[in-house]
């Protein structure tokens, strides 16, 4: 269903990014795109069951800003297929407007027979890698960037290059980004801001969804020293952060549909576990290879639900650690930001299909050159899952919106 034609004032020179789609979910996914100058932005959505807007942000205003735009949609079915555009309205200037092409977005399903989701880590602003890894990386239900997107915001400039155009290119087309924060994606002066161009599902950076037979857990690890090292300068609260996540953890793998997961993934951009455990040395410039503190707080919870990979990055080192008696559950770990296959820290990106036979994993170079592999088999703790209660038809006509899930 194609909408009316308009009237508008095109300007090339308002948006400054594509639209990028992020934290897809059952219900709906956010948008989000950079601007040159104050503008006011909506969504224009179609599917198979209407066609509509959304335009209101939490507090009821049209979503407005200088930087970056942000839009959330919700209330559509599981699994849908949703097209959707940005429409820019510069507040200055009126008339001035820019309209995108039309993007797609498959929304999550969790009584999907299979799913594909990519996972990409430590680019470190490396244009050359995010080109090359852009090239390799087929169409998937979710493309995870795992973390150290950047090398530390000690500009307040480089937030539109580095995470919704990075290496100029629309990294979110036919794949919904989904960012884990890293430790270097915390550091600088304007770390702070990295939250206005990141979606998360729920407003905090750690979320959950099921992708076909997939349950994806997604958390923080926060940095790889103590909060009250010096470096930090007071700049960072990551051990309540953890506390936090612990909590939440704990009630969001009693939902049925994270609980009744065939596989079960936990996506954190410091390795739970490490080849070599030796305690760091804070003192004389040592840092965790893996996030003692983050396990701690976590291990229990992990065990309790039954997670069975952890896939994470940050050590630039690709590492496979089996799961034993004391950690049932096993650890990936990714390679580094080098565009070189033969340098030590070369750059990997890692292939997930799931059926109901069987998870598969598989880690390559940018030549593609098979690193590691890995196969799971479905969780004997899984029960029936009969999906998520249908949101309802849909209203019809422009300015409509769906009808949200009761809750």
């Amino acid at each position: 269903m194609t909408p009316a034609p308009r009237a508008s004032t095109a300007d090339s020179e308002l948006v400054t990014s594509p639209l990028v789609i992020m934290a897809v979910r059952p219900d709906g996914f956010e948008g989000v795109w950079a601007v040159s100058r104050l503008s006011r932005g909506r969504l224009e959505w179609r599917t198979d069951d209407g066609e509509g807007e959304a335009r209101m942000d939490a507090f009821g205003m049209t979503p407005q800003g200088d930087h970056v735009l942000r839009v959330r949609t919700e209330g559509f079915r599981p699994g849908a297929t949703v097209q959707v555009r940005a429409v820019t309205d510069a507040v200055a200037a009126p008339g001035a407007q820019h309209v995108s092409a039309w993007k797609t977005v498959r929304l999550a399903d969790g009584s999907a027979e299979s799913a594909r989701i990519a996972v990409w880590n430590d680019t470190h602003q490396r244009d050359d890698t995010i080109r090359a890894l852009d090239a390799q990386t087929p169409a998937v239900d979710l493309l995870v960037w795992n973390g150290d997107l950047c090398n530390d915001w000690t500009t307040p400039g480089e937030f539109v290059s580095t995470v919704l155009s990075p290496a100029q290119r629309d990294i979110s087309a036919d794949r919904p980004l989904e960012v884990t924060i890293g430790n270097h994606d915390v550091r600088g002066d304007w770390a702070f801001q990295l939250q206005d161009y990141v979606a998360m599902r729920d407003g905090r950076p750690f979320s959950a969804v099921r992708i076909g037979p997939v349950a994806c857990v997604f958390l923080h690890t926060g940095e790889d020293k103590p909060d009250a090292h010096p470096t930090f300068r007071g700049r960072v609260a990551f051990e309540p952060l953890r506390a936090e996540q612990a909590h939440w953890l704990r009630e969001e793998i009693a939902r049925p549909e994270i609980r009744d997961a065939p596989y079960r993934l936990v996506f954190c951009h410091i390795p739970l576990r490490w080849t070599d455990e030796t305690p760091a040395d804070y003192d004389r410039d040592g840092y965790d290879w893996f996030s003692r503190m983050s396990r701690d707080a976590w291990h229990d919870a992990l065990v309790a639900w039954g997670a069975q990979l952890i896939v994470s990055g940050h050590t630039h080192e690709p590492a496979l650690i089996p799961a034993d008696a004391t950690f049932p559950y096993a650890q990936v770990v990714a390679g580094g930001p080098d565009l070189d296959a033969a340098s030590p820290e070369a750059a990997t990106w890692i292939d997930v299909r799931a059926d109901p036979e069987a998870l598969r994993l598989e880690m390559r170079t940018l030549d593609g050159a098979l690193v590691l592999a890995e196969t799971l088999t479905p969780s004997e703790s899984v029960r029936p899952f009969s999906g998520w209660r249908s949101p309802g038809a849909t209203r019809s006509g422009r300015g409509g919106a769906p009808t949200p899930p009761r809750r």
